[in-house]
């Protein structure tokens, strides 16, 4: 029997033994650290035995002789910084989250966002106003006239609270929000006629309404910073070519510019705010809207329009991640986010499938062409994949399943350590490295981080297991990877 397999063996026995529950880490200490080995590797497999499990390695000494299957960490060549990777926080997610007990919400949170001891979430994405999944129809001023702007109990009962204990879990979390819907009144049929349009789906924002639109997001803003939470991003309008949500507003890119230089960049810039404003916040293929191709392009050849956005936010229901590459060739000096993937009864069949789909597609495709940061949608639903509200989505799953008999009972779903993987290793503030060398049906990201580390994401697409070296240019180590496994390895540089 040769090496591998005798190791790997011991790592899957080791796995049985302590992850029956799907509990990162198998233990009281999900994601925890060691003090005793070199390089802190997690492990995920796609046989649901390893659930980002702790498994130490250690650096080698003398001259490293594995060149035929050695990855080379090149740190001199850099690429995009990282903001963080994580997932939303709506109000469905919320209202599970809060009938949970307190130790056990807790212990999941810390789980999920601490970097230290968990996986280290690190952005999480909520709706302004609602969302497809929030527990009710509504925006933060639903009776005419932008002085009745007020939170809702949906903010102040559920979501508030939660991103309060998250931040004590990890007060580098960062907070993207994203309205479905203007208020109401604020929506015509039309821009030609202006004819009101009385409702939650479809509609476009009224010109009419523009300044009192952009003093919405400043009060929501606001309101969150009052509580202690700021809100490092928005997007200007969640799938802005989408009429058919159950909460929606059409936007094409001639209204989004025209609202961002006339009335929401200056807004922003009269009050103060540093909060980045995003634009797009949709599909690849632009839902083959051809006067919409590459949305962002045209909003960004307004320089005053351009001057106040940060960059674009993409979705993956429709086209290629290549039109990544497309928009960063062409607006370099403008930054990527993707900010939304779901999971469901549609694309999600088995452990092993979703793990390495959605690594390969949502995490590796994405940040190895430009995006700062991935979050995907959402965190927890319940069994029955609510709540949700009629007109939503009914086949959604959430990244954690939790019983809605007990609120206690939890299923981690697959993209759970997708994210999870990502997150522990290219940390906030990190720098995407070159990475080359042995590759094959391996996907490789890493990154220099803040503190002094090495993080790398290791997606092992074959059918078997392999063990490569990885050099950094002072210390190598083997890593063992099973097969359709991931592993995230963290060490010091020096």
């Amino acid at each position: 029997m040769n090496t591998f397999k005798i190791l790997s063996m011991m790592l899957i026995a080791a796995a049985t033994m302590s992850c029956g529950d799907n509990r990162p880490g198998g233990g009281d200490n999900p994601g925890g650290e060691t003090k005793t080995s070199d390089v802190q590797t997690y492990v995920t497999t796609g046989d649901n035995t390893m659930h980002f499990d702790l498994v130490g390695r250690d650096f080698q000494e003398g001259t490293n002789m594995n060149f035929e299957t050695t990855i080379y960490l090149k740190p001199q060549t850099q690429y995009q910084e990282f903001d963080g990777f994580g997932v939303a926080l709506n109000g469905s997610a919320c209202y599970n989250l809060m009938k949970m007990t307190k130790e056990n919400r807790e212990k999941l949170l810390r789980e999920t966002f601490d970097p230290n001891t968990g996986m280290g979430y690190s952005y999480t994405r909520i709706s302004i106003g609602a969302s497809d999944f929030s527990l009710s129809d509504y925006t933060c001023c639903d009776q005419p006239g932008i002085e009745n702007f007020a939170l809702t109990s949906e903010e102040t009962t559920y979501i508030i609270p939660i991103l309060k204990e998250v931040l004590a879990i990890n007060p580098q979390l960062k907070v993207m929000g994203s309205p479905w819907t203007c208020p109401r009144w604020m929506k015509v049929n039309d821009l030609s006629t202006k004819s009101a349009y009385n409702s939650w789906k479809g509609g476009q924002l009224n010109p009419d309404y523009y300044q009192d639109y952009a003093t919405y997001f400043v009060k929501w803003i606001k309101a969150f910073e009052a509580e202690g939470i700021h809100i490092e991003s928005v997007t200007v309008q969640n799938e802005p070519l989408n009429r058919g949500n159950s909460a929606s507003l059409f936007m094409g890119w001639q209204e989004c510019r025209d609202f961002v230089k006339t009335a929401l960049g200056p807004a922003f810039e009269t009050a103060g705010l540093t909060t980045k404003i995003l634009v797009f916040d949709h599909n690849y293929n632009y839902d083959n809207l051809s006067d919409q191709q590459q949305y962002p392009l045209k909003i960004y050849g307004d320089a005053l329009a351009a001057k106040y956005i940060d960059g674009a936010a993409y979705h993956n229901y429709g086209g290629s991640p290549t039109e990544l590459d497309n928009i960063h060739k062409q607006a370099p000096d403008k930054n990527l986010y993707f900010t939304e993937h779901s999971i469901g009864t549609w694309n999600y069949q088995n452990f092993q499938d979703a793990l390495m789909n959605d690594m390969r597609d949502v995490g590796m495709a994405t940040i190895t062409r430009w995006c700062k940061s991935v979050i995907v949608w959402n965190y927890m639903l319940d069994q029955e994949r609510g709540p949700y509200r009629p007109g939503g989505c009914g086949t959604c799953y959430g990244l954690v399943e939790i019983n809605n008999r007990d609120y206690t009972t939890l299923n981690r779903r697959a993209t759970y350590f997708v994210i999870g993987h990502l997150a522990k290793a290219l940390k906030p503030g990190s720098k995407r490295i070159d990475v080359k060398g042995y590759s094959t049906n391996l996907n490789i990201a890493a990154a220099e981080n803040p503190d002094g580390t090495y993080g790398l994401v290791l997606q092992n697409m074959n059918d078997q297991g392999i063990t490569i070296t990885v050099d950094d240019g002072t210390h190598h180590f083997d890593v063992v990877m099973p097969a359709k496994s991931i592993t995230s390895c963290v060490w010091k540089k020096d």
